[in-house]
């Protein structure tokens, strides 16, 4: 998107890329659909940044949803509104949009240096430089913008290398953590790390649906319906990176988080307590809850893994543990397991046009940055906006520049 914005204004952009081809990220976003935006209004928008969305208000502001739809539609690629409000292409692909893109930006005079892997500046010319097919090789600028992602794509380059590479000019640097992550759950059994032999062995990669949940302190009003997946050693899924970084930072605080499930989202807790005291007679607890509640399959397994047989037998104890089954999580999954990263170049190291306060000359976008944001299409505008930001201000300080050497 910099490149996008000095290229329209007539400045020689050279996009560098340390994977054989341009926009592997992108493609891979792409595989779920390719969720570029979400339809909210512009205040329940920016709040999904948290603590970061005033800072963050300018640059969404300036490019929020409807110009990200905009921009799409400029390429020549229509969007939608699905039934969550995010918003996909229509063919729900993202590789038209990129060969879209790559072809305007060609067009627009932006070349192109794949398998360059950035190594940081020469200590003597203040080159950059870059590991590249021919060997290693330096490249003058008038200024750079750094898009390096966050740690959680190694694969697709995005490994967090930059980090010491930034430390060791005066950057200060918040640690990088995984975002939108799955977590381990503490044992529930002696002798286990996590879940059961049994429940990992029938259940895992299943999903569980419907349900909501809520934190520790949260009223019951707060809770967020959705599904989660059980995993080999815990959770993953959408519902839990809504709330993974809360749940993250309460175990690097407090060691572990409660994460509380109403397993019956749709029955109140009076109608829930009603057929917890039902005679059910001769039928068996998983028979009578199937039919009475619809708990069975992975939710009846779940309250067996996690309830003692003395509180799944007494209908005053069950009732509100169905509407709130409380499931301890001792550590979130490592970084390059993520969606995403929370971390990175703090906003106070940055000027108001995205430049680094330590380097004059180089800016910063995208994941690198320190925010987070859960998935629903908030991630990708928040990359583009920062990304327009950064060029932006390039092309300001461009000017400043040649005005002030003149």
């Amino acid at each position: 998107m910099a490149a996008e914005v000095l290229a329209q204004r007539g400045v020689a952009v050279d996009l560098f890329d340390a994977m054989p081809s341009v926009g592997r990220k992108f493609l891979l976003a792409g595989r779920g659909g390719l969720n570029l935006t979400h339809s909210e209004p512009p205040e329940p928008f920016l709040a999904r940044y948290s603590d970061r969305s005033d800072t963050l208000r300018d640059a969404i502001t300036a490019f929020g949803s409807a110009e990200v739809r905009q921009w799409a539609a400029d390429l020549g690629i229509e969007t939608f509104v699905g039934t969550s409000g995010r918003v996909f292409p229509t063919d729900l692909k993202a590789a038209p949009l990129l060969r879209a893109w790559l072809h305007r930006l060609r067009a627009a005079g932006v070349r192109f240096h794949t398998r360059h892997r950035w190594q940081g500046w020469d200590p003597t010319t203040g080159e950059l430089v870059f590991d590249a097919p021919t060997g290693r090789i330096t490249h003058a600028t008038r200024a750079t913008v750094l898009a390096l992602g966050g740690a959680n794509w190694p694969r697709l380059g995005s490994d967090g290398a930059w980090v010491p590479l930034l430390a060791e000019r005066g950057v200060a640097i918040a640690p990088l953590q995984p975002s939108n992550c799955g977590f381990d759950v503490a044992a529930t059994r002696p002798g286990t790390t996590a879940w059961s032999d049994h429940l990992r062995s029938r259940f895992a990669g299943q999903p569980v649906k419907p349900v909501a949940a809520r934190l520790e302190g949260q009223a019951p009003e707060a809770s967020q319906q959705g599904e989660f997946v059980l995993t080999d050693t815990g959770i993953e899924g959408s519902l839990v990176y809504a709330f993974s970084a809360p749940l993250r930072d309460a175990i690097a605080r407090d060691g572990r988080a409660t994460w509380w499930i109403d397993l019956l989202p749709q029955h109140g807790a009076a109608q829930v307590l009603a057929e917890t005291r039902r005679p059910r007679g001769t039928r068996t607890l998983s028979t009578h809850l199937k039919s009475r509640l619809g708990i069975a399959g992975l939710k009846m397994a779940l309250l067996h893994e996690l309830l003692t047989p003395e509180q799944l037998h007494d209908p005053e104890q069950l009732a509100p543990l169905l509407k709130a089954l409380p499931l301890t999580l001792v550590r979130p999954r490592p970084v390059d397991e993520a969606i995403s990263t929370a971390g990175g170049v703090p906003f106070d190291a940055l000027d108001g046009n995205g430049m680094l306060r330590a380097l004059p000359g180089v800016f910063c976008a995208g994941e690198m940055l320190d925010w987070e944001a859960p998935t629903g299409g908030y991630l990708l505008t928040a990359c583009m906006a920062t990304g327009r930001t950064a060029g932006e201000g390039v092309a300001r300080w461009l000017d400043e520049h040649v005005r002030a050497s003149a």
